[in-house]
């Protein structure tokens, strides 16, 4: 489990990069050509796509940060280091990670789990927003290059 966190941070961070790149091209294509929006909304989707993974793989820091306090063995490693904020952690016998929403989770021995304060609480909105953002203005460059090419084809 401890190894998917980096192999997904390395994923996110050439992901990232690479729609940096494509972005600051499309956008730089938009003014140079004063007009293109097509290519102007791809660029402002891939920006926003790049932003959205280095969020999400800032908030994976995070929990990669969370697990490794948590693994650690040896004195005072009882109860489960990121879970101690709370008054239920007497109780916690396990953790899990969630990945959507982001979140480190204290599991106790009644069954009942609780969320620590480990990754902050504006990852997952803004990860989704921005990912969303960039899913509109995709499929509005896409709606704009159909309604130019139904208007030359008439």
């Amino acid at each position: 489990m401890f190894l998917l966190i980096p192999l997904l941070i390395l994923v996110l961070v050439v992901t990232g990069c690479g729609l940096l790149g494509y972005g600051a091209g499309r956008t730089a294509d938009c003014f140079a050509r004063l007009g293109d929006l097509p290519s102007g909304l791809r660029g402002v989707a891939a920006l926003a796509g790049a932003v959205a993974a280095a969020v999400y793989a800032w908030g994976l820091l995070h929990v990669g940060g969370a697990v490794l306090d948590a693994e650690d063995g040896g004195a005072n490693s009882s109860p489960i280091l990121p879970c101690r904020s709370d008054e239920r952690a007497a109780h916690v016998t396990d953790y899990s990670v969630s990945f959507i929403p982001l979140d480190f989770v204290c599991e106790t021995n009644d069954g009942d789990s609780y969320p620590t304060d480990d990754v902050p609480a504006y990852i997952t909105p803004v990860a989704v927003g921005l990912a969303l953002a960039a899913a509109g203005c995709a499929v509005s460059s896409g709606y704009v290059t159909e309604l130019r090419a139904r208007r030359e084809r008439t």
